[in-house]
């Protein structure tokens, strides 16, 4: 009999037992007393306020939910954070309907613009690189502490700047109630030359003198194909088949970065309003912003390269950088993949 009365124990719990796990799990879970005070309350041992709250969750007593906004996907979100070694990696639900027809779409900005607001600090200094990316997550900015706000890059088409990066970075400092220093020149020059005095000029130049002091910068990434790249789109037929036999595989505020994370075609850079690779990865925090199918491969390839630290991606981009070909090494180490 005693061992078919334990064997019913077993399968149920009465009605004091019921009681007792409840006002338990109610102490632990809601009250965040410790176990210690819930088996002093009770007069019993720690072991058996861990064995009942093991039950209360089996029996269905205790639902524990993790709850997060429907449009991120923390499982992804953490999966990618792990395998790049990032210091934050926010993966958001593709839109069906654009998944790959409109890379970098609008939720990813304003996602962008939420994280922006956790991670800028009062003084910080806050840069931004041309994209489209950052111009959706500029206008969506609703907060963020006193920062300045600079332009690391040059801007795709000069008559357009008031509507590109110019007025994001306008706007960011709007938000913030800081000084803005955006550029107004274009990002890529046709020579060496023209790019170096127009970095002389007075506006262009104080901005560039705010790059070293950068604490949090927004970058766009694009893969080397029509409508993808800023920088793809600049160049002649000519040049853009002189980089791609260099197997230029990503762009990222005008530096090429072949599958492998190594930046290849530098001479581009002399001809480019931008800020430089090596400044970028001084900067602390370094986030992109790009999501997907057609950008997955170049968001893996800048990953590779070190220079970010955080990620604002969607879920079509996620699923490709998670098979990816072998795990790089921890973004957090900011290695040079070309070596010292």
């Amino acid at each position: 009999m005693s061992g078919m009365s334990a064997g019913r124990s077993a399968m149920r719990m009465g009605p004091a037992e019921l009681v007792q796990a409840a006002a338990m799990a109610r102490r632990f879970y809601l009250e965040g007393k410790s176990k210690i005070q819930i088996a002093e309350e009770f007069g019993v041992s720690r072991f058996k306020v861990a064995r009942v709250l093991e039950t209360a969750l089996e029996r269905d007593l205790v639902r524990i939910e993790i709850r997060v906004p429907a449009e991120l996907d923390a499982e992804r979100s953490d999966a990618l954070r792990a395998r790049y070694g990032l210091r934050h990696a926010v993966v958001v639900e593709s839109p069906a309907e654009a998944a790959e027809e409109s890379p970098d779409p609008e939720n990813l900005g304003e996602v962008a613009a939420d994280l922006l607001g956790e991670l800028v600090t009062e003084g910080d200094v806050l840069g931004l690189a041309w994209g489209r990316s950052t111009i959706h997550m500029a206008a969506a900015l609703d907060r963020l502490p006193p920062c300045t706000v600079v332009q690391l890059t040059g801007v795709y088409d000069a008559g357009t700047a008031e509507r590109g990066s110019v007025e994001a970075v306008r706007r960011a400092a709007q938000v913030s109630g800081g000084d803005a220093h955006p550029i107004y020149a274009p990002m890529l020059l046709p020579d060496a030359a023209t790019a170096a005095a127009l970095r002389h000029q007075t506006g262009i130049a104080r901005a560039f003198e705010y790059f070293d002091k950068v604490t949090v910068a927004c970058v766009s990434i694009g893969s080397w194909e029509a409508g993808i790249s800023t920088v793809h789109d600049m160049l002649t037929d000519e040049e853009r088949a002189h980089y791609s036999s260099l197997g230029v595989a990503a762009e990222m505020s005008a530096h090429l970065f072949d599958a492998e994370g190594r930046r290849v075609g530098r001479d581009l850079g002399e001809r480019c309003i931008t800020v430089k690779a090596d400044q970028l990865r001084r900067i602390p925090e370094v986030v992109a912003i790009a999501g997907g199918s057609r950008k997955a491969a170049a968001i893996d390839a800048v990953l590779r390269s070190g220079l970010v630290t955080s990620l604002v991606t969607d879920t079509s981009a996620a699923d490709y950088l998670m098979s990816a070909g072998p795990a790089p090494r921890s973004a957090l180490g900011r290695q040079d993949p070309d070596g010292p």
